[in-house]
């Protein structure tokens, strides 16, 4: 007897259904691209317990006839792909023609169609064909999933809990209504409504619906193009962050990404704006040709490839630093304050409920878009706001924070960050000079190291020299440093000489001098910089304040917390109830 044998039709499906169904939210993803293929206007979701009892999703799209409906759930069946070729221009969410027999062969499922001509119901359970019938003529398809993993026991045990399998849905939900703004979505789970979108084709409408009042009203449109992608979408300024990448979302072609080095991009076009540990807001669509891309990678098609990935990237990144840069502002205390949030609150949920009969305007007075093309050489105007203020420090609160005033209201400065942004700048500016001064030491400074630091740093002897060190070995683990630029702070020419040996030792396999030399500027900046709890002159303050207001970025620190807040004088008036409006 032979040993090897063609699998069934049903196994072979469990086992595409291994690498297709993980849990819940991968059966609204299958089924919901579906609905879009089939040109969908109003896509609706009903869960049941998070859809660990019952998944629904009904759709207007085009529907099937009775034929079309039976072959959908044999393996490989498609009406996407015809020939070889179709493969390099994949314009569908869906290609493979794995999902609904995947998920058929693990579940009880139910099929309603129609294409206005006929309609039809199909049962299938356990990938066994249990019911096909004439049915009612509705517009459009609903398939209902019912116990998932039943025959299955193995992969049922490794469903989650009800909020976790309902988290992972609306989160692919919200990122989906993203996508696809033209297309109105509703999530139910258990007859409670829990994510409803208008279908109105405006993006920042849909944010707006998604994330509410307080992120759309701070996020910056941003438009960008090379010769090979354009770009559009939102970009948060940097108050509004999160504790993680959930929220930066990537759109390829109208799909819904996760690749790991869009996010890397974004994420470096807001170095400097932002603590590590926190991550911005982004909604960012890439239109491009489909042979640069390849979603034929994996079953789920949400990781993808890109061809020419380095011009994206950094057509991404300097269209939101750029977008940044020319939208901050002061931050004021006012819209942070619980007492403001408690006092506008009913007035906050109205807004929320009547602000999006139209499309969100801009806040009076700030820009909120920006458009970007590449080799667009246009000065950017930094700092415009700063720049013209003139502030009076008045006092020191806590050895920490400046408090000045103009007449416009009262401003509080936080000495370390505002000293560290002031030392970044001239840091970078010194490090992105070509000409480099250099100071020769009467005295060498003797710097021990490991063996292996010592090759590392031999590896690196250019980087050293192009800054304007002077260094040469000294014995079996020792260097010796002869000269060094002349931007070190004086009196910490040492402990700044071993920082950036540090920064070169570390491991790195290799040093982008761009992101090196914003590492050494970061890294001094904050050594060179006032510390908190220390007493400084009225003098100093003043110095202080107006270096500050003469940096290109003056709103926050290069590890991104803010430097300077502003209470206005009608935000006082607010506070201390002298107006009541």
């Amino acid at each position: 007897m032979n040993k090897i044998k063609v699998m069934s039709e049903t196994l072979a499906n469990k086992i595409a259904a291994g690498e297709v169904i993980e849990k819940c939210a991968s059966i609204v993803k299958e089924l919901c691209e579906n609905s879009i293929d089939a040109k969908a206007k109003n896509i609706i979701i009903n869960l049941k317990e998070g859809g660990i009892k019952e998944i629904s999703v009904q759709d207007d799209g085009v529907g099937m006839n009775r034929e079309d409906a039976l072959l959908s759930f044999t393996r490989h069946a498609t009406s996407k792909l015809y020939k070889d070729d179709d493969l390099f221009f994949i314009s569908s969410l869906g290609f493979r023609g794995e999902a609904l027999p995947s998920i058929a062969s693990v579940s009880k499922t139910t099929l309603k169609t129609s294409d206005e001509k006929e309609g039809t119901k199909i049962i299938i359970e356990g990938g066994k064909l249990k019911l096909n019938e004439p049915s009612d003529l509705f517009h459009g398809t609903k398939i209902t999933v019912q116990n998932l993993f039943y025959n299955t026991p193995a992969r049922l045990k490794y469903l989650k809990s009800e909020q976790s399998e309902l988290a992972t849905c609306v989160l692919y939900i919200e990122r989906l209504s993203l996508a696809y703004p033209k297309i109105s979505f509703t999530l139910t789970n258990d007859e409670h409504e829990v994510v409803k979108t208008s279908g109105s084709n405006n993006l920042l409408k849909t944010i707006h619906e998604i994330y509410g009042l307080k992120v759309s009203q701070n996020m910056i449109e941003i438009k960008a193009s090379n010769d090979d992608f354009d770009l559009f979408g939102y970009v948060c300024k940097p108050e509004i962050l999160k504790s993680n990448r959930n929220h930066m979302i990537t759109i390829v072609n109208d799909r819904v990404v996760k690749n790991n080095d869009l996010n890397r991009a974004i994420n470096e076009a807001y170095y400097t704006y932002k603590p590590d540990i926190k991550f911005p807001v982004v909604v960012l669509k890439i239109n491009t040709d489909p042979t640069l891309i390849d979603v034929n990678i994996h079953p789920t098609k949400q990781d993808i490839k890109i061809g020419k990935i380095n011009e994206l990237t950094d057509l991404i990144i300097k269209t939101i630093k750029k977008a940044l840069y020319q939208n901050l502002l002061i931050l004021n205390a006012y819209d942070r304050s619980p007492l403001s949030k408690s006092i506008e609150q009913e007035n906050i949920i109205k807004e929320q409920e009547a602000t999006y009969n139209q499309t969100i305007l801009p806040k009076e007075n700030t820009q909120t878009s920006f458009s970007f093309k590449e080799n667009d050489d246009e000065p950017i105007i930094k700092n415009a706001e700063m720049k013209k203020l003139v502030l009076y420090p008045v006092g020191l609160a806590h050895g920490t924070y400046i408090i000045a005033e103009n007449e416009d209201g009262i401003y509080l400065i936080d000495q370390h960050a505002a000293q560290e942004r002031v030392n970044y700048e001239r840091n970078m500016k010194a490090l992105e000079n070509k000409q480099v001064f250099t100071t020769a030491l009467l005295i060498p400074i003797t710097i021990e190291l490991s063996k292996s630091e010592i090759l590392k740093l031999k590896q690196e002897e250019q980087t050293l020299k192009s800054l304007g060190f002077d260094i040469e070995e000294f014995g079996l683990n020792s260097i010796i440093v002869k000269a060094h630029p002349t931007w070190l702070l004086k009196g910490y020419e040492e402990e700044s000489i071993r920082k950036i040996i540090d920064l070169i030792t570390n491991g790195l396999k290799s040093i982008d001098r761009v992101k090196f030399n914003e590492k050494i500027a970061i890294t001094l900046a904050c050594k060179m910089s006032i510390k908190a709890n220390m007493h400084i002159s009225f003098e100093a303050m003043e110095e202080l304040l107006k270096e500050l207001c003469d940096c290109d970025n003056p709103y926050n620190c290069p590890h991104g917390r803010p430097t300077i807040i502003k209470f206005s004088n009608y935000d006082l008036e607010r506070m201390f109830k002298r107006v009541m409006n």
